[in-house]
């Protein structure tokens, strides 16, 4: 293939973009950085991969050089040097020659003329699907609407399960972009990148195991969020080190020789914490960089795993330790797989100081994350197949989420819950462990047993004694879930769960649930509505209805009209038109026009309305108002609208003649507030029917997950018959409130 014009690529803010050659900036030349040669790239794979596809690796930087051509990089870098960058992190990682050689391609189908069969045909169609893989997910990086940011997370997540690889060549991706973020000109475009890495990809790193690539991209995005803040805590500990010289080389070289002393070989090093995690715990503690003592942290690397806990008994005995600073990952490893020991001791030079115990083994683990578990000859994790490790669980469980059709707000809340939150290790009665993250509630870890635990629990035992349902779980709690088989998730469990998997199945509960209902609800208004015309309610003619209104299925239609989304009369004219051109549907549809009652004080042939502000009832005081444009109106006494009416000139004493309330029904509205759980709109439904009321329209105002409320259109008698039917309502344990509306803001729509 003959090398590609070089193209400019459109703005894309996940990264510096390629310019042309005249339109690059000039760097200063001690900015510039020697690209690096072809030999210095395949020395660092051999020499973690002695039987490297050499030639592979050559064609592949060869290639992209070529390809990427002329453009430049905001610091006028040669753009090449980007992915070459790019590579040289993932070497640092020891990943296998598609890795690498993905990493040096990874921009090529995005930023130049280069084709997916181009690379296919070249390298192979393992290397093209990486490299396609990483395309998209670059092109999916939206940061300006939080719907598309949330919708693209959920096809990034899923993308990444085909091949954990297309991940780690993005994290390599976006921590050389953070690196350069500084020749980006626009400081929103820099902000907007960097508060991305600390939501997304830092969390990421993090889950996967690759702590030292989290610290790193946290630290860099924080250098640009609040630069203010880092430089107060990066001047504190250069004062620090003036005081104290080398005190971090001091205390590792006491602690390796107290291990000596015993016997005990050891590697031990130590170094101040990043800034951004000095920031965290301050902010987090409410502490000052004064009242912060251990900012220093001791890695010890020993033989075995029986070593790591000699070490530990002999730092014990050496220096006090700190109490509830111990943490043991070898015996309850975190799900990315890492392990070691973890405590806090008041050490040499009476200085607090954090030290992790750990094998090389676990060391490289901790180092490099997953990317550690890679056989690099077989392309295949170490160890247990790869649908059965361990690391990938968290992965399954989040793209299980994802795949459920939650929205994509709700995905995003749920991934966000699975990627930040720190671990607590309890057990069912049996002794299997589950994992959680920090304040978690027994119906978090029943839902992370099975969901349908979940959705039957009513109590808890912890520790063999009896728990509330919100109580926070702490490490190695035992936990007992008591179920019964007609329980039902409560909304008020979202309030206090923690992960992303309870929240999303007790949302998905109580909407099939609340949905249920509005199919039996408005399958009943549709009924009737259709019998009082006279018509026959068909599956087919609903079918026909949700075709025209483009819904998936006839049971959306009476979805829609049980929660008031539709109307009744309006389906039944869909069916029929012709009852919409001829004007034949019930007048007891329209609730604004002439009624048939007999009104006291008024002359024979003079027309009226009822106030549709108010809905006056046979049995209330009204008064009669000549409206301009509307003629005579009835109110109720205590209506609003009569405050507005100045001259007392335009009121008419009226009242209600004989058997007003024997003729045809007039229309209250109804204000009712009832439980958020399954069946409370039933049973209000139900009591509304039992006493005599016929249901017109129905409109949901209001939603929480305590109580959700409507307004409600029933056809009555009179007074009397309307106040039978609130009583009725009150009493029922489902029901909150319920009042009577006579205002013009309460209408349905």
């Amino acid at each position: 293939m003959s090398p590609p014009t070089p193209v400019t690529s459109a703005e894309k803010p996940a990264k510096t973009e390629p310019v042309p050659a005249a339109e690059a900036p000039v760097a200063p030349l001690r900015n510039r950085r020697r690209l690096m040669r072809q030999t210095d790239l395949v020395e660092r794979v051999l020499a973690y991969d002695p039987d490297a596809d050499e030639a592979l690796l050559n064609k592949a930087y060869v290639y992209a050089m070529t390809a990427h051509g002329k453009q430049f990089r905001a610091s006028g870098d040669p753009y090449f040097a980007h992915p070459l960058e790019v590579a040289a992190i993932l070497t640092d990682l020891k990943l296998d020659v598609p890795t690498i050689v993905t990493a040096l391609l990874h921009d090529t189908i995005e930023d130049t003329l280069v084709t997916y069969d181009d690379i296919k045909q070249k390298f192979g169609e393992e290397i093209a699907n990486l490299v396609d893989g990483v395309t998209k997910l670059s092109q999916l990086e939206v940061f300006s609407e939080r719907t598309k940011q949330a919708e693209n997370f959920r096809k990034l997540m899923l993308a990444i399960t085909s091949d954990i690889r297309v991940l780690l060549v993005k994290l390599a991706d976006r921590l050389h972009n953070m690196r350069t973020l500084g020749y980006i000109d626009k400081p929103h475009k820099r902000s907007r990148i960097a508060q991305e890495t600390v939501d997304i990809y830092a969390p990421l790193a993090g889950r996967i195991g690759m702590q030292n690539m989290r610290e790193e991209l946290e630290d860099l995005a924080f250098a640009e969020l609040d630069a203010e803040a880092r430089n107060s805590i990066v001047t504190h500990f250069a004062r620090l080190d003036m005081v104290g010289g080398d005190r971090v080389g001091r205390i590792a070289d006491q602690i390796k020789r107290r291990l000596a002393e015993h016997g005990m070989e050891a590697w031990v090093y130590g170094r101040g914490k990043r800034p951004f995690s000095i920031w965290r715990k301050l902010q987090t503690k409410k502490l000052s960089f004064e009242q912060l003592s251990d900012i220093f942290g001791f890695r010890v690397i020993v033989g075995s795993t029986a070593d790591c806990y000699r070490a530990l008994g002999i730092i014990h005995t050496s220096w006090q330790m700190v109490p509830e600073r111990f943490k043991d990952f070898i015996s309850t490893p975190k799900p990315n797989g890492y392990r070691s020991i973890h405590t806090t001791v008041i050490g040499p030079e009476k200085q607090r100081v954090e030290i992790q115990i750990r094998t090389q083994d676990m060391h490289d683990i901790a180092e490099r994350g997953v990317a550690a578990h890679w056989r690099y000859r077989e392309h295949v994790p170490e160890g247990p197949a790869k649908e059965d490790s361990a690391t990938y669980g968290w992965l399954r469980d989040m793209v299980d989420l994802l795949e459920r059709g939650d929205t994509a707000e709700e995905a995003l809340e749920h991934s966000k819950l699975a990627l930040y939150q720190d671990q607590v290790f309890c057990f069912t009665p049996k002794g299997s462990l589950i994992s959680l993250p920090r304040g978690a509630t027994p119906i978090d870890f029943a839902y992370a047993v099975h969901t349908d635990l979940g959705n039957s629990a009513v109590g808890a035992k912890v520790n063999g004694n009896h728990a509330p349902l919100h109580t926070p779980l702490k490490n190695g709690d035992q936990v007992e879930i008591i179920t019964t088989k007609d329980s039902s998730p409560s909304p008020m469990w979202e309030q206090f769960v923690v992960t992303g998997r309870a929240r999303a199945e007790i949302r998905r509960f109580l909407r099939h649930a609340q949905r249920d209902e509005h199919v039996r609800f408005g399958r009943k208004i549709l009924e009737k509505t259709f019998a009082d015309e006279g018509r026959e309610l068909t599956d087919k003619g609903i079918e026909g209805i949700a075709k025209k209104l483009r819904l998936a299925k006839a049971e959306d239609v009476f979805a829609d009209v049980g929660r008031g989304a539709l109307r009744g009369h309006e389906v039944l004219q869909a069916v029929f038109p012709e009852m919409k051109r001829t004007g034949k549907v019930s007048k007891k549809s329209n609730p604004g026009e002439v009624k048939p009652i007999s009104i006291r004080g008024l002359t024979e042939g003079i027309s009226y309305t009822l106030g549709q502000c108010c809905h006056p009832l046979p049995g209330d005081r009204i008064v009669g108002l000549n409206t301009p444009g509307e003629g005579l109106v009835i109110h109720t006494i205590d209506c609003a609208e009569l405050d507005k009416a100045h001259d007392m000139n335009d009121w008419l004493d009226v009242g209600w003649g004989l058997g007003a309330s024997d003729m045809d029904l007039s229309v209250a509205r109804v204000l009712v507030r009832v439980k958020n759980a399954p069946g409370s709109l039933a049973t209000a439904m139900a009591a509304i029917a039992a006493n005599g009321g016929n249901i017109f329209n129905m409109k949901v105002t209001n939603r929480n997950p305590l109580f959700f409320e409507f307004i409600v259109d029933v056809e009555v008698r009179d007074v009397a018959h309307l106040q039978n039917i609130l009583g009725a309502l009150r009493v029922s344990d489902s029901v909150e409130s319920v009042d009577r509306v006579r205002e013009a803001e309460g209408a349905v729509h």
